[in-house]
């Protein structure tokens, strides 16, 4: 069941808030306080301080002291739409080439140095800005403001052309993994190519196009930067648990000698018009086609913004919205969704329907104006409002929940409005929408207005496009003469070479954990935490695939959607209206080792949110109808996804892997067997395996322990047969490493997987220390085989590797896709990193790397309630003490080099691995073959 997404709708809203303009800290010189708003006590809101230096950079800090941790970001305004034409996808590179070092920071040291403090680090680039940011614990604050004060003051230097041709690679690798090599991959980029004219910001990807980039220098990239990553178009914004004084005394410090970059002119609102519809049809590696309709609407700041918000609610907001009614539920389609998507300079509604495999698009197009005029006879409704108004209080109060989130507000608004926190404003103009405001927009911007029609079809099937295409090609645009480089220094006034040493360290307090059982066997565990009004539960049924019946594959996954389809009283969209009401959510899911059933909801509105979570669970209506319907909707999803490199790749190592059924086959079931389920097979998997025995349920949130007891106690009278044993693997055995080819025709990358059987499970033993080993192999980005294949060679986006494991199994894989030139490079590359990981073992330095980011990681884990709920499910499953995170803290700061250097020789011995490998076979074949390992070809039909 859906809830209610506000972060960008509160982005582009003008507001006016009462804030003090007296500072509670006094500043240092060259440190300007501007402005702070408190946090409300009765509406939701985000407290902030603004402060500006004198070289322009706006400073936000946020307090909150709940977890010993902060978020630092740094967001510049400029974005693909400050390119120019000719130089697509400068703003994105630059992203790349900005985690490279600067001048008091060596290569690949800002990952490591971040990492090794227990952090998590990444950046974004959009179309209208860019951002970078980090959480680390508390004590590591001036570390951070250093690293980013270093590359905002003292990068150019450090750019040479080595780390610009790496990261070129790295780049036209994203594009291939994340655009080329993606099924419906190209969709945004020739929507944009075609709404836009040419020369318009938004009429290139943020990823920019090939040829662009193949014809950057790296004087081009560095003119980019001293454009346009100057303090003066920065905000640094800081959230968490800090000392105020001390935090603008280092501010101060490390930034306050930059010096302003070029002036920034704001970019004037580009809203677009089309005269007539455009239609075009793009050919792809799929099965199912896919129709795109995108009409122009207006700038962010328009009035007009948040009624059509409203309306694309209406027409595509769930179970409730007319597309679903109309097209989804009947079985016309097999999904359709509508939302507005606002720049900083422009609006555009986008309505998506994915058709049926072999369906004309024509047909489809027709039954989507038919809903638009069904829409344009009736209007918006009371009713359609109160929907979606009554998610908002909810998804405000939800937004709050992590630092990370209020800080990512806090800087997106402050960025583009000059007004940190709309919250409270987003909602009461929110109230203030009305049906005939709903209504003028869609007379306005939607009802028979021209649109561009994307129709996406098969390769060789372009008779299902919506219309003959009326749209030329995108002209390349070549790119004019820049202006020379006027390079800026930033004076050293202090030893900038010296990193800041760590304050005392820091660690996260998980609350007292509380557990108690009912006599039929459900199992509670739960912790009080009340950061917000807000109250998480699920509950894991012992119904996962692993214990289908032979040849019953799928039935799980069928019985776990046939509940959210109506109860014995209530429709499926009656039930959803009713927690759209509250700003309530109750979803279900299944997985290998369970069903789940999770309830998301505000304090107050727990009672009848239970009642209706118990409703669903206790009274399904099984109808013959809808089983129809999701059996027939699941076997064309499933061709949807078989057209995706992973998907084929998961599907290949499940055959090679294993011999059972309830493991060969995906969790969901493949059409084979979904085909030959019945709806008796759903009521009697419902009756035997959605029992109280085996069913165990966790807590988090602004609920007691005794007022959890009187919740849970409910459940008492619920009776149910004895939860069954998931089916144990059985593997197959293989005498040598193979190579398992899976054809994908016109791959333009490979998609590569090392696997091998792994280890149940553990805390303490040699699962988690092998999970311990692995971190400087496959384990974070600072990790030997991202090092070679990405930093060193560019053959790849990335490459990651992980010890998996469950109750009684488990697998070790290393993955990555490249290019598909490099196949065989990449793969002797992989086998030689496992290799001298295996026989030579950890260093010093990277036993040090470690120990280190995994102690001061804990500070990290207990921030939001899905992680306190997660941390409690693993107690619950694996029978754990509430102590054994520290116990794994005493392990990894005991744990010997001899001792992972043991594991790491009898975990990640290259021989025993297989590879999976999804490509194209006629490219990569020969080149395969000189690696001298077998090849045997799987066929991966879904």
């Amino acid at each position: 069941m859906r809830n209610f997404v506000i972060f960008f709708s509160v982005a582009f809203l003008n507001a006016c808030s009462l804030v003090s303009h007296s500072p509670e800290v006094v500043p240092p010189a060259g440190v300007t306080f501007v402005e702070q708003k408190n946090q409300s006590r009765t509406e939701p809101s985000i407290s902030y301080q603004k402060y500006r230096l004198d070289n322009g950079l706006t400073v936000l800090l946020h307090k909150d002291s709940s977890d010993p941790l902060v978020h630092v970001d740094v967001t510049y305004h400029v974005g693909s739409a400050r390119e120019e034409p000719g130089r697509s996808g400068f703003a994105h590179f630059f992203e790349h080439m900005m985690f490279q070092g600067s001048e008091h920071v060596a290569d690949q040291q800002h990952f490591a140095i971040v990492t090794e403090s227990g952090g998590s680090l990444n950046g974004s680039t959009n179309r209208d800005r860019t951002n970078y940011y980090q959480t680390v614990p508390s004590n590591q604050l001036e570390k951070i403001l250093w690293l980013e004060a270093d590359r905002m003051g003292f990068f150019i230097d450090a750019m040479s052309q080595r780390k610009f041709d790496i990261q070129l690679d790295t780049v036209k690798n994203e594009r291939a993994q994340n655009y080329d090599n993606r099924p419906y991959g190209l969709v945004s980029e020739k929507i944009a190519e075609t709404l836009y004219p040419p020369g318009h910001p938004y009429a290139h990807p943020t990823i920019g196009y090939v040829r662009d980039l193949n014809r950057a220098t790296l004087d081009d990239l560095k003119a980019f930067f001293l454009r346009w990553y100057g303090p003066n178009n920065a905000t640094l914004t800081i959230g968490g648990d800090f000392d105020t004084a001390q935090t603008l005394a280092w501010i101060k410090k490390y930034f306050a000698d930059i010096p302003t970059g070029p002036e920034v002119e704001p970019q004037a609102p580009a809203p677009v018009a089309l005269t007539e519809s455009r239609y075009l049809t793009l050919e792809d590696k799929i099965e199912q086609p896919v129709l795109t309709l995108t009409w122009p609407t207006v700038t962010p700041s328009s009035k007009v913004r948040i009624s059509l918000d409203m309306l694309t609610a209406i027409l595509g907001g769930g179970k409730n919205g007319l597309l679903y009614q109309k097209l989804v539920k009947p079985g016309k389609v097999l999904s359709a969704s509508v939302s507005q998507r606002c720049g900083e300079l422009a609006c555009s509604v986008q309505l998506y329907v994915s058709a049926n495999k072999g369906q004309p698009l024509s047909d489809v197009y027709n039954d989507v104006m038919d809903v638009l005029e069904h829409f344009n006879e009736r209007g918006a409704s009371e009713d359609d409002l109160s929907l979606v108004k009554g998610g908002a209080e909810a998804s405000a109060i939800f937004s709050l929940q992590s630092v990370q989130g209020k800080v990512a507000q806090l800087a997106f608004n402050q960025t583009f409005y000059d007004t940190p926190d709309r919250l409270n404003t987003w909602l009461k103009r929110l109230a203030k929408v009305s049906t005939r405001d709903v209504d003028t927009a869609f007379d306005s911007y939607i009802w028979q207005k021209p649109a561009v029609v994307l129709s996406t079809v098969p390769e060789g099937m372009r008779q299902l496009a919506a219309a003959t295409a009326n749209v030329d090609a995108v002209i390349a645009v070549e790119p004019t003469e820049r202006e020379p480089l006027k390079v800026r220094k930033t004076p050293e006034t202090f030893d900038r070479s010296k990193m800041p040493t760590a304050g005392e360290p820091v660690f996260g307090a998980l609350p007292d954990v509380y557990r108690f059982a009912l006599d039929n066997g459900v199992q509670v565990i739960g912790m009080e935490s009340r950061e917000t009004p807000t109250i998480l539960l699920e509950f894991l049924l012992p119904a996962g695939s692993l214990i289908e019946p032979d040849g019953k594959q799928g039935v799980a996954y069928l019985t776990a959607a046939m509940l959210e389809e109506g109860t014995q009283s209530s429709s499926g969209e009656e039930i959803e209206a009713k927690l759209d009401r509250l700003g309530s959510s109750v979803n279900l899911w299944s997985g290998r080792e369970h069903t789940i059933l999770s309830v998301s909801t505000l304090k107050k509105n727990l009672y009848p949110t239970l009642k209706i979570a118990a409703e669903i669970l206790y009274q399904p209506r099984f109808s013959e109808q809808d089983f129809t319907r999701l059996k027939r909707q699941t076997i064309e999803s499933l061709g949807f996804q078989s057209s995706s490199p992973r998907a084929l790749l998961i599907k290949a190592q499940r055959e090679v892997l294993y011999k059972n059924d309830q493991h060969r086959t995906p969790p969901g079931g493949d059409r084979k067997t979904i085909s030959a389920l019945t709806l008796d097979d759903v009521k009697q998997f419902y009756q035997q395996h959605y029992s109280p025995s085996g069913t165990q349920v966790a807590i988090v949130g602004d609920i007691t322990q005794r007022h959890a007891q009187s919740l849970i106690s409910r459940l008492s009278q619920w009776q149910g047969e004895p939860a069954r044993p998931s089916a144990l693997p059985d593997y197959n055995q293989y005498q040598r490493q193979t190579i398992w080819l899976v054809d994908k025709p016109g791959a333009t990358q490979s998609t590569i997987q090392f696997v091998r059987k792994g280890m149940p499970y553990d805390v303490t033993g040699d699962m988690f220390k092998t999970m311990l080993a692995n971190f400087n192999l496959g384990g974070n980005f600072n990790g030997r085989l991202n090092q070679n294949l990405r930093e060193d060679k560019g053959f790849t986006y990335g490459v990651r590797g992980s010890v998996y494991g469950n109750k009684d199994s488990g697998l070790i894989a290393f993955e990555t896709q490249v290019r598909a030139d490099v196949t065989a490079d990449a793969i002797q590359e992989m086998r030689r990193e496992l290799d001298l990981f295996a026989t030579k073992g950890l260093s010093e330095q990277e036993m040090a790397f470690m120990r280190s980011a995994f102690v001061q990681g804990q500070a990290l884990s207990y921030e939001t309630p899905a992680q306190k709920i997660a941390l409690l499910e693993a107690m619950q499953e694996f029978g754990l003490p509430a102590s054994y995170r520290q116990q794994q803290q005493k392990i990894i700061a005991s744990v010997t080099k001899k001792e992972l250097n043991k594991l790491a020789k009898q975990w990640f011995n290259p021989s025993d691995y297989q590879i999976i490998l999804v490509g194209d076979a006629k490219k990569i074949r020969a080149s395969l073959e000189k690696t001298g390992l077998p090849i045997e070809m799987v066929a991966t039909e879904s």
